[in-house]
């Protein structure tokens, strides 16, 4: 499968936002809120000697350089919806690209259902697969500017790597309805068109592990809600995380 990188770009940037599977034509209530996070969560990565790399042509390895890691993290936080509600009826598909080494982004949020592309643009072979519990696969290798396509059936959290590249890390989050997204650098989200009713959110951090409120939503109106992070038990809370895999 060949790509047409605009479009693919493109459809990257909204689907890591958590936008575009929201259903349209219900004029319901909203929830919009904020993600406090003070400190940084996130272990630095570990980069392995350059020797380990080499597959013919030398690719430079991406650096996190001058990160902001609040924003960083605030991003990385999957807000979402428990419970069975309408699906999402869309053909769209999420891209994780393989660029410079990298996953790029590092975290998408989908519904169940939906599909993940994971094009390759760097001049060597990368490889994409999963043992998550959620949805196991292995793409095998394949070139540069090519794709391959993975549809996520059920709700979870699946961890992506390559074989190539042991460096290379990706979450799928999928989601159990068609209402999830993650917070911006800021730490803004919002779920939209809302039946009126009572529902409970979830946050959810990979070093945080998940947080949950009660809401009630109104026929017409927003309700504001906040989530501050980490809860006082980060360990525990990080093998709630990552080890429980249906959301």
């Amino acid at each position: 499968m060949r790509l047409g990188c605009p479009s693919l770009r493109s459809l990257s940037a909204v689907a890591a936002a958590g936008l575009w599977f929201l259903p349209r034509g219900l004029a319901a209530g909203h929830i919009e809120g904020t993600v406090v996070i003070t400190q940084r969560l996130t272990k630095p990565r570990v980069t392995p000697a350059a020797d380990g790399y080499q597959r013919g042509v030398t690719v430079q390895l991406a650096s996190d350089g001058e990160l902001d890691w609040l924003a960083y993290e605030r991003s990385h936080v999957v807000i979402y919806l428990d419970g069975k509600l309408p699906a999402p009826k869309s053909s769209r598909v999420a891209v994780i690209e393989q660029k410079n080494r990298r996953f790029l982004p590092d975290l998408v949020v989908i519904p169940a259902g939906a599909s993940v592309s994971f094009p390759n643009l760097d001049p060597i072979f990368h490889n994409v697969f999963s043992l998550s519990k959620a949805r196991s696969f292995d793409l095998g290798n394949y070139p540069r500017n090519q794709t391959r396509v993975v549809t996520f059936p059920k709700p979870g959290i699946v961890v992506v790597g390559c074989h190539l590249h042991p460096n290379m890390s990706a979450i799928v989050f999928v989601t159990p309805n068609a209402w999830g997204a993650t917070a911006d650098a800021d730490g803004r989200f919002r779920l939209a068109d809302l039946p009126a009713g009572r529902y409970t959110i979830v946050a959810w951090h990979k070093r945080a592990g998940y947080v949950r409120q009660t809401v009630d939503v109104p026929a017409e109106g927003t309700v504001p809600v906040q989530f501050t992070l980490p809860l006082d038990n980060l360990e525990g809370n990080l093998h709630s995380g990552l080890r429980r895999h249906e959301p």
